[in-house]
């Protein structure tokens, strides 16, 4: 737990994190518990709650409730921060503006004054297939998640933003927004989408808040080991050229080291991505928008 005595980089900060719900347990040392993989999105909650941020902690379904209560227990007892919690599908045209709304009537509610500043658009689905086999409910359902709901959001949440240029708005995006990887028309196109709003919303928004993407590459996360033995070859190579990723078996989790045989090295620990969007939240990061923020490991470079 921090102490009270030492001021956090986001102390006082209210910061919403969609697609929150998934993962626990974000140890950074040797053999943590990567057969239960965290999400990106609670690693995230987990880094600005270490600032000192107070969260809205967004989740879909039902089965999310309880680890997103359990994760809003955990933010509280190690870094004695408050988290608002609010089940919003942002895939859904009515998901993202009752999400504001929400969050809204919460916060009021608490006595606490409604001002959103910093958003990370993390919630995302990926949706891989061969170009033969892609239909066009894999369409529909990709990007009503990873473009859609973001934009839907932003205009929910434009009148609440700061007016002093302190926000931050954080997209989760991908690496596939420019590498090109097989099997992935539609999660790649949905990536360079968000990439495309971003630049688009750090001039809109340029009074209210600087707004940058990520572009990992692969995370240690239930949707990278969901992937096909196909998939894992086409991305092979890749990985191979990213500096960062190769694997230490002294100092890696056991099962990132029985798979880099096949992968060709690791992944990204998901409080790695985390480290990223927490550094761009903070005061010091106040120069750079429009921008979207290599974070994996190497291989965007490694790919020519």
């Amino acid at each position: 737990m921090a102490s009270p005595l030492v001021p956090r980089a986001l102390e006082g900060k209210l910061a919403l994190v969609t697609g929150a719900s998934r993962g626990m347990n974000i140890p950074k040392q040797r053999r943590s518990h990567i057969n239960h993989p965290p999400g990106i999105g609670a690693a995230i909650a987990e880094n600005l709650a270490s600032k000192g941020a107070t969260l809205i902690l967004n989740y879909t379904s039902e089965s999310s409730k309880a680890p997103t209560h359990e994760l809003s227990a955990k933010l509280l007892a190690d870094h004695s921060v408050p988290s608002y919690i609010i089940q919003a599908d942002m895939g859904t045209l009515t998901g993202p503006p009752q999400l504001i709304a929400s969050a809204k009537t919460l916060l009021e509610a608490a006595g606490q004054t409604f001002r959103l500043d910093i958003i990370v658009n993390n919630a995302g689905v990926a949706v891989n297939d061969f170009l033969p086999a892609i239909q066009a409910a894999d369409f529909d359902a990709g990007y009503h998640v990873n473009v859609r709901g973001p934009l839907l959001l932003m205009q929910a949440a434009q009148p609440h933003l700061p007016t002093d240029r302190s926000g931050r708005i954080i997209n989760i995006s991908s690496i596939s927004a420019q590498a090109g990887f097989v099997g992935q028309s539609i999660y790649g196109g949905t990536k360079a989408a968000l990439d495309a709003m971003t630049r688009t919303w750090a001039r809109e928004l340029s009074e209210n808040a600087t707004v940058n993407s990520i572009n990992p590459g692969p995370v240690a996360t239930s949707m990278w080991f969901g992937n096909s033995e196909a998939f894992m070859e086409g991305i092979r190579p890749f990985i191979q050229g990213a500096p960062l990723e190769k694997i230490r078996p002294e100092v890696d989790d056991r099962e990132l080291v029985e798979g880099a045989e096949m992968a060709g090295g690791r992944p990204a620990y998901t409080w790695e991505i985390a480290g990223v969007v927490g550094m761009l939240c903070t005061k010091d990061a106040g120069w750079v928008t429009g921008q979207v923020v290599s974070a994996n490991g190497g291989m965007r470079f490694g790919t020519g």
